[in-house]
């Protein structure tokens, strides 16, 4: 081939790639980039060869592998979508797998994330889990910055959670998304360290004009300067429902057990039990009430600061706070800016809330709009949604240690009460029982809770608890049953 000829090839190639942005080499996932054919991602050099790939960023995508990222470092990974200009507007779905180690350290960027910056009304990110994520974004005057996604504008992301590892940036930190302006966030939930300067949430650092229903986060939250809260930093123009948060919170100005501040913002069916802790307008539940209403939630977790401190809400300038309460005796404060202070005992009787009209699992004969749940006596109302249906078996408050104990009794005894699997049972209480009921256990505690359960179950001695050695046991309860036991459950027996 003459060079003419080459020269004519390289020049038509060029052409090609600057009209239709196309790389010079092919992108490394397979796939059409359909709704019906899907980029495949199975692996850590394919998950960052999305940010390689900017023309594809308006397409569909599915995870068939748990992966590990841990080999970027610094900033080599390549965010997808790194800013406003260049948004991901397609749909990643990640199809219940994990993405384990994803690390970001820079000083000089906004919109921090697995995914930078998230804006379409069809943009979807659903079913994933990041475990040990690290956000660095530096100290200087940067903004927008989640383990998931820095900023999420319109779009949709449900049933993502982010556990363990960390998120550190100055405004508009989250555990799971920094800004959330007019997104959707639903069925999502942050477990991890959360730390910034103003706006830090533990799970999203600003609502803005965006709707999060049916999350949790269970953070540690640390704000140096105005706005934290053990969910969303602040809420403007926004809507929380149906959401809870269970970590500590300490910041500075405006800080709350769920939401630092809220502005024109509705809050509804919600509570907060973390330790709260800070200088001024520090509450329970919210820091400051600039404006809009807060309706049937409660807190229990204790308030210290130096001013303006309420059980509930710190400060009220002209907002609505109805049928609210905080825990007197928990919170160590007796006022608040809106809602009633109640007892330990009253916070724990059902009675206290229905009479505020609200909406318990009993007290709806179809049982469908189900808000509200308590296990009287024992424990605060928790939300409908987050109790799971099957090892629940002693009261309606979660499944805990003390369910697992009896599920042990009577899956020894052969009692068809613990008969849950196959669906509807097949007549015998047997491991695959135990592996729907610690599936299920397994995935709203954590180890934590298994130490507690060994010792409660080696406390009490039963001999139906006695499985070894095979086949008669030895006359005593030890962790020689205890490790039968787990034996056979991770053997999928």
């Amino acid at each position: 081939m003459g060079s003419s000829s080459r020269l004519t090839i390289t020049v038509l190639a060029l052409l090609v790639i600057c009209l239709f942005g196309l790389p010079v080499q092919g992108a490394l996932y397979s796939g059409g980039g359909t709704e019906a054919d899907p980029y495949i991602i199975d692996t850590a050099a394919k998950m960052n060869d999305i940010g390689a790939n900017p023309g594809d960023w308006g397409s569909y995508f599915l995870l068939t592998a748990d992966i590990d990222l841990g080999g970027y470092t610094g900033t080599s990974f390549n965010i997808i979508g790194p800013d406003w200009t260049t948004p991901f507007t397609g749909v990643f779905d990640g199809n219940s797998h994990t993405i384990s180690n994803f690390t970001y350290q820079s000083s000089g960027k906004n919109y921090i994330g697995l995914f930078g910056y998230v804006k379409n009304t069809n943009a979807v990110i659903k079913d994933l889990t990041l475990i040990d994520s690290n956000i660095d974004a530096g100290t200087v005057h940067m903004y927008a910055v989640g383990s998931l996604v820095g900023q999420l504008q319109d779009g949709t992301v449900i049933d993502c959670n982010s556990v363990g590892g960390s998120v550190s940036g100055v405004g508009e930190v989250g555990g799971l998304i920094g800004y959330n302006y007019g997104g959707m966030i639903s069925d999502c939930y942050a477990e991890t360290i959360v730390s910034g300067n103003w706006r830090t949430g533990g799970l999203v650092g600003f609502n803005w004009y965006g709707t999060i229903k049916r999350c949790h986060a269970a953070t540690s939250v640390s704000g140096i300067s105005g706005l934290a809260g053990g969910l969303v930093s602040a809420n403007s123009l926004g809507r929380i429902e149906n959401c809870y948060a269970t970590g500590s919170v300490h910041g500075s100005n405006n800080v709350g057990g769920l939401v630092g501040g809220n502005e024109d913002g509705v809050i509804s069916n919600c509570y907060a039990t973390g330790a709260v802790d800070g200088n001024d307008s520090v509450g329970g539940l919210v820091g400051t009430i600039w404006s809009g209403a807060i309706s049937n939630c409660y807190s229990t977790g204790s308030v210290s600061g130096s001013f303006n401190l309420g059980g509930l809400v710190g400060q009220d300038s002209s907002g609505s706070v109805s049928a609210s309460f905080w825990g007197v005796n928990s919170s160590g404060q007796a006022s608040s800016s809106g809602g009633t202070g109640k007892t330990t005992a009253l916070m724990q009787t059902e009675s206290t809330f229905t009479d505020a009209g609200w909406d318990f699992v009993d007290e709806i004969i179809n049982g469908t709009d189900d808000i509200w749940d308590i296990c009287e006596g024992t424990n605060y109302p928790k939300l409908a949604w987050q109790i799971p249906l099957l090892g629940d078996f002693v009261c309606p408050d979660g499944v805990e240690a003390n369910d697992l104990a009896v599920l042990v009794e009577e899956w020894l005894l052969e009692k068809l009460s613990a008969d849950v699997a196959p669906d509807g049972g097949d007549g015998f209480v047997d491991f695959l029982d135990w592996a729907v009921f610690a599936n299920g256990w397994q995935s709203t505690t954590d180890i934590n809770d298994l130490t507690a359960f060994a010792n409660q179950w080696l406390r009490l001695n039963a001999y139906n608890a006695d499985i070894a050695p095979t086949p008669d046991g030895d006359g005593v309860v030890n962790l020689l049953d205890f490790a039968t036991l787990a034996e056979n459950w991770l053997a999928g027996i």
